[in-house]
């Protein structure tokens, strides 16, 4: 099944070496993914954080929970829209 959710936003760690993905739903509700990549490791990034399942009714309560939920994104500053 072809993944069908968009991403609103992402912000990367200023490493580089994870990003948090806050995404719309085809069903309209809204969610987020932490992730991690290793450098040596060419198969991409994976998810780590296992938050995607939670629903949210806004993209903006989305990001408010992830900054939240993970804690290096307390460090980017207030919330970044696109």
């Amino acid at each position: 099944m072809a993944h069908t959710n968009k991403v609103m936003k992402s912000i990367n760690a200023v490493d580089g070496s994870r990003c948090v993905d806050v995404f719309l739903r085809p069903d309209a509700t809204y969610g987020f993914e932490e992730f991690r990549r290793d450098t040596e490791d060419a198969s991409g990034w994976f998810p780590i954080g296992f938050y995607g399942e939670q629903v949210f009714a806004s993209e903006r309560e989305a990001l408010d929970t992830a900054k939240v939920s993970v804690k290096w994104l307390e460090s980017t500053g207030p919330a970044q829209r696109p």
